[in-house]
């Protein structure tokens, strides 16, 4: 058991490399380039980013302070929580509604996923296409999609989902409940809806829901009402207790019914398939005017943890994505030690029991990240930039904890694909106002090497 806290020596100190006095949120993972040179971001107002009305993706080059904007979004349409590919310069974020109106504005079912390559600016390509009338088209979706994130050989993006057809059904009509579940894009091919409604849209990429749910889970089992905070397992998957490998997997937090705690959430995997264009026996990629879409034929949903007999049952702490080790073999996330305190935690995506990483005397307060290498995972605790080394389970401050009003933001710290940096937000003054800025540290190499 270690409980360790210690201040790094010979830390490099923070650099703000933003300055424009707006907005800057950074999403929770992927906002590096993958040569480690720029980092992007959205421009949304408020410090935690809450407020969707950001309407340019930008990207900072961390040396020289340039900044370029990649996409501008018009016709009142907004645009935000931007993540780049790992192998080349494309990104992909939310865009909201052009010209909303009263019945079709921004919602968790009204957006989509577009993707902009950095040698195009301006030149949005849609993610996921979108047919909201009956009979649905396989390869599209009906409502909205969130927080995408490309897969670690950049083929594929996972995102968050909600669903405008179920969300609309009368209250008297027996239907499924629009839930949050997961979804994948593969490049299978692109799919043109039929223009039958105004917001129907085509998508260059193929899209399918690969979680269930179900309306009212069960007590005690692993049914779930909620699948979200996903991540991709791996950057290439992880290997089976076999020795075979499962090339691509996301790990999710499921929300499940307990009879003594409630709802509490679980890590739970979800296997894919090579092709994901395939329909299984439980019914159709599209759903129904009634029926969630329904995953692939080969997907498999596990749940991998059970808690509700600890003291702090389920995951806990600050809003974060479950992470995977790179090499597939751990899934990481937050949970209360039996004092209470957020700690780290890891299970194996093949399932057993998890491991208390830290045991530190402070709450993990952020949504983390993990060092290419393995090594590491870049967080918030108390108030300061941390690096805890996975193994040893030993947190060394790298930015000591500053006021309160100017603490690192909780939504994101990042480390750089180089294993260098790490980038975070802070809250600036600047006249009468305030905005989010981006800092950068660096590790020192003692840490890495």
């Amino acid at each position: 058991m270690v409980s360790a806290t210690e201040k790094s020596q010979a830390t490099s100190p923070e650099r703000q490399i933003t300055h424009q006095p707006h907005g800057h949120i950074l999403t929770n993972i992927g906002v590096w380039s993958p040569d480690s040179k720029w980092i992007v971001y959205d421009i949304r107002s408020d410090a935690a980013g809450e407020q969707f009305d950001g309407n340019r993706i930008e990207r900072v080059h961390v040396d020289t302070g340039e900044v370029e904007v990649l996409y501008e979004s018009k016709h009142g349409a907004h645009c935000g929580v931007v993540t780049y590919s790992p192998i080349d310069d494309r990104v992909v974020f939310i865009h909201g509604p052009e010209t909303p109106t009263e019945d079709w504005k921004y919602a968790a079912y009204h957006r989509r996923g577009v993707i902009v390559d950095a040698a195009m600016p301006g030149v949005a390509v849609n993610l996921d296409a979108r047919d909201l009338v009956a009979p649905f088209t396989p390869g599209a979706l009906r409502g909205g999609t969130h927080v995408h994130t490309f897969s670690g050989d950049g083929k594929c993006v996972a995102f968050t989902y909600e669903d405008h057809v179920l969300q609309h059904q009368p209250a008297d009509r027996p239907a499924d409940a629009n839930q949050r579940n997961v979804g994948v894009s593969s490049p299978i091919r692109a799919v043109v809806p039929p223009p039958r409604h105004e917001r129907n849209h085509a998508g260059s990429f193929f899209t399918v829901l690969v979680t269930r749910t179900a309306n009212e889970p069960s007590p005690d089992s692993d049914q779930i009402g909620r699948a979200y905070s996903d991540a991709w397992i791996g950057r290439q998957g992880y290997t089976r207790p076999d020795g075979s490998q499962q090339n691509y997997a996301i790990a999710f937090q499921g929300q499940v019914a307990t009879s003594s705690h409630g709802t509490i959430a679980e890590v739970f995997v979800v296997d894919l398939p090579e092709n994901l264009s395939v329909p299984s026996k439980q019914g159709p990629l599209t759903g129904t005017s009634v029926r969630r879409p329904i995953p692939p034929q080969g997907t498999h949903q596990r749940r991998i943890t059970f808690t509700e007999a600890r003291r702090h049952p389920g995951i806990q702490g600050p809003r974060h994505w479950l992470r995977s080790s790179p090499d597939g073999s751990q899934i990481a996330f937050l949970a209360k030690d039996d004092n209470g305190v957020v700690q780290f935690y890891s299970v194996s995506p093949n399932g057993g029991g998890i491991r208390q990483i830290t045991y530190n005397p402070a709450d993990i307060e952020s949504a983390f990240s993990w060092s290419l290498d393995g090594k590491f995972v870049a967080h918030v605790m108390d108030r300061s930039i941390c690096v805890t080394h996975w193994e040893s389970g030993k947190t060394h401050v790298l930015v000591a904890s500053q006021a309160k009003s100017s603490a690192p933001r909780p939504e994101a710290c990042v480390i750089a694909p180089n294993g260098r940096h790490i980038a975070y937000v802070r809250r600036v003054r600047s006249g009468d106002s305030e905005f989010n800025q981006i800092f950068l540290t660096d590790i020192p190499p003692h840490l890495t090497d």
